[in-house]
């Protein structure tokens, strides 16, 4: 394994990180007696291969369902000291059930405290504004600290990138935890005022929400060889020191062995990387056509400049994968959660165009004309049944 100091914790984070939303029995809580023992097994397997891999990383959520509790049949049965433990808890309008909802998470991991706590998905103004302002959660948070419950803070975001930049700026948290790969570097800017306040940087699903590259089309494949494109964006993503670890949503303890081909590629990544990179680049220009490729983003509305909040700029971005890399299945993944997603991913479909006037709101792109039909074209190609986040099911 790998290891980088992840910022100014002075932690050193394996490179890669054991997410814990995948292998759990259930999204809600549920009375422990009802988790199954294969599944409890499973668990406990893909634990201690992390573990025997060098991946000491184990991190959750409160919000993953029967996640903690599962865990804390596991955890404590490691030396304290070798572990480094996240759980991440939403931030609240009442601090103090912010505390309660922390204290439950204690409870259920069955330890005494946390390496890192994240304010789970700042996502808005307003729930920065629940984090930081006075007697809000990072006040309950230094408290913990205090105590001696958690030894540093930090908080994950599905947010656009000017709400991270924002979070990120206040100079309050140890670490961030983010969407960044190689089909989706909008938040670039985020890393970079990570790296200026020297905090931690933690890749959120670079595999599951950087392309479902468990299961990749066959052209997607090719343009990636001879990597597997899950180690082409794992090490696109290990390419950057910026960027600290990677969260491996393990299912099951075979899910590692993909990733762990990378660590002896990071040394080489100046080599290796840029015949790849270049293959996708003129792949995509060669389908969609170069001043597309280069322009497509130039003067989108925003959300809120937008009739109907469709959500221009990710649909482009879908349709965009879809024709190009055939990425056909992620978008349907994408697409159809656009209206269900709330904060976590917001904006709706463009199913309703023919309701919609957007000659106003696209005034100032260059493809003005074009993306009405492409929008339609989209909905066309990726719609479908509405998909609910994992949370939700």
């Amino acid at each position: 394994m790998l290891y980088r100091r992840f910022g100014r914790t002075e932690l050193q984070m394996p490179v890669f990180s054991c997410g814990g939303m995948r292998y759990q029995f259930k999204w809600q809580d549920v009375p422990e007696s009802e988790i199954p023992a294969d599944n409890q097994t499973n668990l406990e397997a893909t634990i201690k291969k992390a573990l025997e891999v060098g991946i000491n990383h184990i991190e959750t959520a409160r919000g993953y369902g029967t996640s903690e509790m599962q865990l804390g049949r596991i955890l404590p049965k490691f030396p304290r000291e070798k572990l480094i433990v996240q759980t991440k808890v939403g931030p609240e309008k009442d601090a103090k059930q912010f505390r309660e909802t922390f204290e439950k998470s204690l409870k259920y991991l069955e330890l005494d405290y946390v390496d890192l706590l994240g304010l789970h998905g700042i996502n808005t103004p307003e729930l920065l504004d629940y984090s930081i302002r006075p007697g809000g959660c990072l006040d309950v948070v230094r408290q913990l600290q205090a105590e001696g419950k958690v030894r540093f803070v930090g908080f994950s975001t599905h947010g656009p990138t000017d709400v991270i930049v924002q979070t990120i700026n206040t100079n309050q948290f140890d670490y961030v935890n983010l969407h960044w790969y190689y089909i989706n570097q909008w938040n670039w800017a985020a890393i970079e005022a990570a790296k200026r306040h020297d905090m931690g940087v933690f890749i959120i699903s670079p595999s599951n929400k950087g392309g479902l590259l468990y299961q990749p089309p066959q052209k997607l494949v090719n343009l990636c060889a001879p990597l597997s494109p899950m180690v082409f964006n794992d090490l696109f993503c290990l390419s950057h020191h910026q960027v600290h670890t990677l969260s491996l949503g393990a299912a099951k303890p075979e899910d590692f062995d993909e990733h762990l081909k990378t660590l002896e590629l990071v040394d080489r990544a100046s080599e290796i990387l840029p015949p790849i990179l270049a293959r996708l680049q003129a792949e995509a220009i060669a389908i969609l056509g170069e001043d597309w490729v280069k322009t497509w983003e130039d003067n989108l509305p925003t959300l809120d400049e937008t009739p109907g909040e469709v959500n221009i700029r990710v649909i482009l971005w879908l349709w965009n994968l879809a024709i190009a890399y055939d990425l056909v299945d992620y978008g349907k993944m994408r697409y159809n959660l656009l209206g269900n997603g709330d904060h976590w991913f917001p904006g709706n479909k463009g199913d309703r165009l023919n309701e919609l006037d957007l000659r106003q709101c696209l005034a100032r792109s260059p493809h003005a004309e074009k993306i009405p039909q492409i929008l339609q074209k989209a909905d066309q190609l990726l719609g479908g049944e509405e998909v609910k986040r994992l949370s939700q099911q």
